[in-house]
């Protein structure tokens, strides 16, 4: 068919200038929501509305993908709070937990990229991760202790871990907006006023792949599988764990494992069901204890910090691995976790009645996870009150 004079052959589609960065946020999400192994290059391609070949003129493999967007969420913070203007050490502060929270709500959909699928990067990109952490705790450990003199370097950078954790917390909820962004900066400023902490002294960590040994290692076969495929989930992620290697772990060959679990998919879920029943056990059984509402959330609190630190590979794997589970196991699981949270909120509107339920929502989160990080950060060491002083943090979180 010939072209009628006057008509122009329309203008060949132009690639965006930002589609590596489109395509890196994509992948973040999907990691995000899916967990690292759940996601596809193709997938993230459809997110973006290309073609899986064309992502590879960008990245060349998905590993590629994760490093540059861990790059980014750590490059958004480290630009949010690289050229503060206030003068004050107060003031300071303000402008960066301001900042912070500002970074956390609108990237909310990719701020948990650090938290738990940091794991799949290698050692050398995990040090440099950490070292860009390092410099985001300086710069808001600097007016701290300008502010505060009395506090030691390390407690400064200890409560400055704790305010990220609550900021990082936004994750974890779906709805966030401009008054998240007041309630979470309100809950750093507290954080950071907190008694100076505990600091648990730096000690060696055991090799990663040494089985669990010593006087409380399981004599059950069922019940020593579960330990050691919980240890090997947190330490390496469950995609890069095989059943040969939980069977080798807890001494035996991988056909014995299969007589006790049908499938690693199955041993995931018994630790799942295992948590939520000894959380719930815990948490009915510290409300029952309990004089009035503050005693029940206090001994509420309190409960989570015990079962954290006596169980920190089954926590850590509760709270990162919910989407490698069976699809029959995944709903009913989350449903406890949910219930579990609100179990918290009540707790905190009946000590805070004018409070709403959102901003107890918020709040309650934020506590769950500064338990998790601080308790990680400091290794789950009990030594000198550590567990007592992360117990403080979360109470302060919720009283914020």
């Amino acid at each position: 068919m010939r072209r009628a004079a006057g008509d122009t052959a329309p203008a060949p589609a132009r690639r965006p200038k930002d589609r590596k960065a489109r395509i890196a946020l994509a992948g973040a999400e999907l990691f995000c929501e899916r967990g690292y192994h759940g996601v596809s290059v193709d997938e993230i391609a459809a997110a973006v509305g290309i073609s899986g070949p064309a992502v590879y003129r960008h990245f060349p493999n998905k590993y590629a993908i994760l490093v540059h967007a861990t790059r980014e969420v750590v490059g958004a913070l480290l630009a949010a709070t690289g050229e503060p203007a206030a003068s004050s050490a107060e003031g300071l502060l303000d402008e960066l937990l301001r900042a912070l929270a500002e970074v956390a709500v609108s990237r909310r959909r990719v701020a948990g990229l650090y938290q738990w699928e940091g794991r799949y990067l290698t050692p050398e990109h995990r040090q440099e991760f950490g070292a860009s952490m390092a410099t985001l705790v300086g710069r808001v450990a600097a007016p701290l202790r300008e502010l505060r003199p009395e506090l030691t370097a390390a407690q400064a950078d200890l409560l400055v871990n704790a305010a990220l954790s609550a900021f990082g917390s936004v994750t974890t909820y779906r709805t966030a907006g401009a008054d998240t962004e007041h309630l979470l900066t309100r809950v750093a400023w507290t954080l950071l006023r907190t008694d100076a902490p505990t600091v648990p002294p730096r000690r060696r960590t055991a090799p990663q792949d040494t089985p669990a040994t010593g006087p409380v290692r399981p004599v059950s076969r069922r019940e020593l599988l579960l330990v050691e495929a919980m240890r090997l989930f947190h330490r390496h992620g469950y995609h890069a764990v095989a059943v040969e290697d939980i069977g080798r772990a807890a001494g035996m060959q991988a056909s014995s494992v299969y007589r006790y679990f049908p499938g690693k998919a199955d041993l995931l879920a018994a630790a799942y069901y295992r948590a939520t029943d000894r959380l719930t056990g815990a948490t009915t059984a510290a409300i029952a204890e309990a004089s009035d509402p503050a005693d029940a959330l206090h001994r509420v609190v309190r409960a989570y910090v015990d079962f954290a630190f006596g169980q920190s590979d089954l926590i850590a794997v509760y709270l990162a691995e919910n989407n490698n589970l069976p699809d029959r196991d995944r709903h009913q699981l989350r449903g406890a976790q949910r219930l579990h949270v609100e179990e918290w909120v009540g707790l905190v509107r009946a000590v805070r009645p004018d409070l709403p339920a959102g901003d107890a929502r918020v709040l309650v989160h934020a506590a769950l996870n500064v338990v998790t990080d601080v308790g990680r950060l400091g290794r789950f060491d009990r030594t000198a009150g550590y567990d007592d002083q992360t117990a403080r943090l979360a109470l302060a979180v919720l009283h914020a």
